[in-house]
């Protein structure tokens, strides 16, 4: 069992993190009272594998019984769990600049004072951050930034394995996919639509695959879809995106969108990608 304790100066980030852990597969828990880590880790231990990877967020909301999170660990190091300690950081600047960005009163800011609560809350947190395995300082990090290197330090395998892809096939006069992140017409391609013996099929027939595929154009297109995907989802990776959605749009999303898809979505597989394909109006 991996289990973390993520903890830090309020605004370095700890919000960000808990949401990156969550997207590699952590079971997160935001807020638990000390006086309860060992409880629940001895549920964790007898869950039979069910809760493998944990992840706890502690911090000075707590009020009180933060001050317990030093004995509770040592506790809990006794009944015999490992756990890990992540410390997330900024610099004052930056710390002053995000709150007044959110608007949010610092937990420990006396009469609005922000610089005041984030040297009372670095001076309460200097034992803690003295004993963590992991001090990531997001002082200049963009959020990609951070996932990556939340990555780098929990994901337990390269990053392109937490990248998931949707492949959508839609009709355009069923309205657009909303939830696309690239959007490809194919409207342009051979329609079976017009060919009696194809038209009450779907792409996902052998026969209208083969139809729209005997046009030059979808063959040219899909050679540049292919390298298209081939640079972006490298770069995607890299940026820190967890997923993306392409969708492909036809006329009434029954033929040729359908074709489409199938074939990105097995190329992107070939290629080691992990790949939803969903055809939203295939039964319209």
């Amino acid at each position: 069992m991996r289990f973390i304790i993520v903890t830090g100066m309020s605004g370095a980030g700890r919000t960000q993190a808990s949401h990156c852990m969550e997207d590699m597969g952590y079971y997160c828990i935001d807020n638990l009272p000390p006086v309860l880590i060992d409880k629940f880790a001895d549920i964790c231990g007898h869950s039979q594998g069910k809760l493998e990877k944990v992840a706890l967020v502690m911090d000075l909301r707590g009020g009180y019984l933060f001050e317990q999170l030093t004995d509770e660990l040592k506790n809990l190091k006794n009944n015999g769990y490992e756990y890990e300690i992540l410390f997330l950081d900024s610099n004052e600047e930056t710390l002053i600049k995000r709150y007044k960005e959110t608007r949010r009163k610092h937990p420990l800011a006396s009469e609005g004072s922000i610089l005041e609560g984030i040297r009372r809350e670095r001076e309460i947190l200097s034992p803690i951050r003295a004993v963590s395995d992991y001090i990531i300082d997001t002082s200049n990090m963009t959020l990609g930034n951070l996932k990556k290197k939340m990555e780098e330090l929990f994901g337990g395998g390269d990053n392109k394995e937490n990248f998931h892809i949707e492949v959508e096939s839609f009709g355009f006069k069923f309205g657009m996919a909303l939830d696309a992140d690239l959007v490809f017409d194919v409207r342009f391609m051979p329609n079976p639509y017009y060919e009696e013996s194809l038209k009450k099929k779907t792409g996902l027939d052998k026969d209208v695959y083969d139809y729209v595929f005997s046009g030059k154009e979808t063959k040219e297109f899909c050679e540049k879809l292919s390298d298209m995907m081939d640079f972006l989802i490298p770069k995607y990776i890299e940026e820190g995106k967890n997923n993306v959605v392409v969708a492909i749009g036809c006329t009434g999303g029954r033929h040729r969108s359908v074709a489409v898809a199938s074939y990105l979505a097995a190329y992107l597989k070939d290629n080691g990608n992990n790949v939803i394909t969903t055809h939203r109006d295939i039964e319209k």
